[in-house]
């Protein structure tokens, strides 16, 4: 397989995913501002939205006539019992106030867009893309005497909701109905059928 998936995240779950799943990639810069899009969608469309708006926003370099590549963007949002839509925290005081509401349980959605892209007359074109949106329930149960050691050996800074379930988090995990890798903040499954069908792997 010679052929590199270039991932449009900073993410170091999505990178470890990927790691795990042995497909290769080399993360490329995209700065998309999701305050830009409609935070009054729905959960799985905005985060639909918010992966598009990403893919509009990638830096790729130069091609050569005919050459061809693969992109990924995602994005991933929780949502309280209430409707409160909940993203990465702001500071530390904000992932507490988060930390703390998700005991109730959640919603989460990740959004994945996977573009085959060609380079035509010195562009890259979109020549096949897929979107998919994967939702998954669960319960993350930090007491509060915990909460300074698990802020300060997660990922919870930089994760939605504050809630990161992989390494350090996986003790406070308690429940979930769905994909474990779209609470991550990629859904595996979907992305591997997704790069199959766009014959990422080889015809």
């Amino acid at each position: 397989m010679s052929n590199i998936l270039l991932l449009a995240s900073k993410s170091e779950s999505r990178q470890q995913l990927l790691q795990e799943a042995k497909i290769p990639f080399k993360v490329i810069k995209q700065e998309a501002k999701e305050e830009e899009c409609d935070w009054g969608l729905p959960l799985v469309q905005l985060v639909e939205s918010i992966a598009l708006h990403k893919m509009n926003d990638i830096t790729l370099d130069k091609g050569k006539e005919g050459e061809r590549c693969f992109v990924l963007t995602a994005d991933t949002l929780s949502q309280l019992p209430d409707g409160t839509l909940q993203g990465k925290p702001t500071d530390r005081e904000d992932a507490i106030a988060k930390i703390k509401a998700a005991r109730t349980g959640s919603r989460l959605a990740t959004a994945f867009c996977l573009d085959r892209k060609i380079f035509e007359q010195g562009e890259w074109k979109m020549d096949r893309r897929i979107v998919h949106v994967v939702t998954a329930d669960y319960f993350f149960d930090v007491p509060d005497h915990w909460i300074d050691r698990y802020l300060e050996h997660s990922r919870g800074f930089v994760a939605s909701n504050a809630i990161a379930v992989e390494d350090y988090g996986a003790q406070f995990f308690k429940q979930m109905s769905g994909s474990y890798s779209t609470i991550v903040g990629l859904p595996m499954f979907e992305l591997r059928e997704a790069l199959d069908q766009l014959e990422f792997f080889g015809e």
